[in-house]
């Protein structure tokens, strides 16, 4: 069973922004997968930095939306965007600097991002979004 299942509470109504959002609740998943059977330490870096490098470009393209629609809250949206890859980052220097952590802390941070993010804040920009054409 995963621990994340895409539903409609985490659709912006952006096809795009969903399918990445997709990509980054499976990431977790594959995690949790891993830490299920007794894998998780093995699996940590590789899922790490796929999630580090995969949350940058999908900020990014987010992003990039924003300065092109003129969404207002564009700063206060960046300023999260940079302060979650820098804890994320933070993870995945202390995992390759083989500094103990915790597989469940890792996977509870990520849930939590990702909810908050999602249902918190990104849901904010759909309005705005869609009304400037972006579905």
């Amino acid at each position: 069973m995963s621990l994340l299942s895409w539903n409609d509470q985490y659709s912006v109504n952006i096809q795009k922004i969903d399918d990445q959002h997709k990509v980054l609740i499976n990431l977790i998943n594959d995690l949790h997968d891993a830490m299920k059977q007794g894998k998780g330490k093995e699996v940590m870096g590789k899922i790490l930095d796929e999630l580090v490098n995969y949350t940058v470009h999908h900020f990014a393209f987010e992003e990039k939306l924003f300065v092109e629609k003129n969404y207002p809250m564009t700063k206060q949206h960046k300023l999260e965007h940079d302060k979650l890859v820098e804890e994320a980052s933070k993870l995945q220097k202390s995992f390759n600097n083989g500094e103990t952590i915790m597989t469940m802390e890792v996977l509870s941070f990520l849930k939590k991002w990702l909810n908050d993010h999602i249902i918190g804040s990104d849901k904010k920009y759909t309005a705005h979004l869609n009304a400037q054409g972006i579905f």
